[in-house]
């Protein structure tokens, strides 16, 4: 509190009512995730005043709840004080008071028949499957359109009515929706894992995955999508560095650029993942044994350059933080793809494939034409398969050309 207020008669005032005995707790974490100090000493005036309204309405601490936290706001807006900021606010003095112990936590809502089953085949594939996370993620998303659809009104789920039709004709509506074959084929690995995972927990008597139609995904059927030399350059030249944002953008543009990771990797990884006596780089993966890459001079220089003079002071492990409080590792994988999109679109690019993966092709794309062999490609890009590696030799027009059959009748 002494952070935020000089005047020992303002620290008492704040320091008195039902909630003083929490302020101090409250602000040392405010201060903790990086917020202003102007934000820091606006939520302790909100919590000075929720503290005084309690006790004007003879509300004890232990019986304050998110009822009372909302008609608090209503009662502020009515006011005139209310910001949009408020609400998150509120719901951070909750979670303290929950965290101290002294608010119950309310009991959790009653999952539907659905979101119950959905919950313990996620248990299922993170437990026992011990599936990596994104791959968990896109399960469950296809899982629980199909819950949704066969719920009956009164939301129970009777996974024991279904029969092979009800399955295939699903499938086939939800591939025609995706239209996409590598989503359509991801819904279709989804289904088999969910069938069996019901057989194997007695939901249904069948095994069904047979009745989940196969797409058509010739497997090498298309060139991987990469960026060309020139354009890589116009991404990376076109990255603003004046900024805070910029320059930690700029590191991670690097990291995908000349390393090739995977979004997921760059979200999770650890100050304690870079070494610097040795100049490497740990990745670790889910049920995966840890790599260790050389990290480059130049993506050593702009990780060095943002850990040193921008990267917020926090508590968090993660190297990669929210530049503004609260100062948090990214959620998932998809703000590191939706940064190179931003990235493309200010450099004037419009390739097909805008995500993250991009620059994972360009890496190796750009590696076999300087001479590298695919192992090498399949080595740096980490490939627990070398038939993962193999598309890249469609890349390498030069070697391709000899075995090309000429054209019937003959050049024109």
């Amino acid at each position: 509190m002494e952070q935020l207020y000089k005047d020992p008669c303002t620290l008492r005032r704040m320091r008195e009512g039902p909630l003083g005995a929490y302020v101090d707790v409250f602000a040392r974490q405010m201060l903790n995730e990086g917020y202003a100090r102007t934000s820091a000493r606006y939520a302790m005036q909100l919590v000075a005043d929720f503290g005084r309204w309690i006790g004007r309405r003879r509300i004890a601490v232990w019986q304050v709840t998110a009822e009372h936290l909302a008609r608090y706001l209503k009662h502020r807006s009515r006011q005139g004080h209310f910001r949009s900021g408020d609400e998150a606010i509120s719901q951070r003095l909750l979670g303290l008071l929950i965290e101290q112990g002294v608010v119950a936590q309310e009991p959790p809502r009653e999952l539907t028949p659905a979101e119950q089953m959905e919950a313990e085949f996620r248990y299922y594939l993170e437990h026992e499957r011990r599936l990596a996370p994104a791959t968990v993620f896109y399960y469950l998303e296809f899982v629980r359109r199909f819950l949704a659809h066969i719920s009956r009104s009164d939301g129970e789920v009777r996974l024991d009515l279904l029969g092979a039709a009800d399955v295939l004709a699903y499938v086939r509506q939800e591939a025609a929706r995706l239209h996409h074959a590598k989503r359509a084929k991801m819904m279709t690995t989804a289904m088999r894992s969910f069938l069996q995972y019901a057989r194997y927990r007695g939901l249904i008597k069948t095994d069904l995955r047979t009745s989940v139609p196969t797409v058509a995904n010739w497997s090498m059927s298309s060139l991987p999508k990469a960026l060309s030399s020139d354009e890589l350059q116009r991404l990376l030249s076109s990255c603003e560095q004046e900024t805070a944002v910029g320059r930690r953008n700029w590191a991670i543009l690097l990291l995908l650029a000349r390393l090739g990771l995977r979004a997921g990797e760059v979200v999770s990884l650890t100050l304690d993942d870079l070494d610097w006596a040795v100049g490497e780089i740990s990745i670790r993966g889910a049920g995966t044994p840890t790599d260790r890459l050389p990290i480059p001079v130049e993506v050593g220089e702009a990780l060095a350059d943002y850990l040193c003079h921008v990267r917020p002071t926090c508590v968090s492990r993660r190297v990669f933080v929210r530049i503004r409080a609260p100062h948090r590792g990214f959620v998932n994988s998809a703000a590191i793809s939706t940064l190179v999109r931003r990235a493309l679109a200010h450099a004037g690019l419009d390739p097909a494939h805008k995500g993250a993966h991009l620059l994972r092709h360009t890496v190796a794309t750009q590696m076999l034409r300087q001479g590298a062999s695919l192992a090498e490609i399949g080595e740096l890009l980490r490939h627990r398969n070398q038939q993962t590696t193999m598309i890249y030799a469609k890349v390498d027009l030069d070697l391709l050309r000899p075995l090309a059959l000429p054209w019937p009748g003959g050049a024109s």
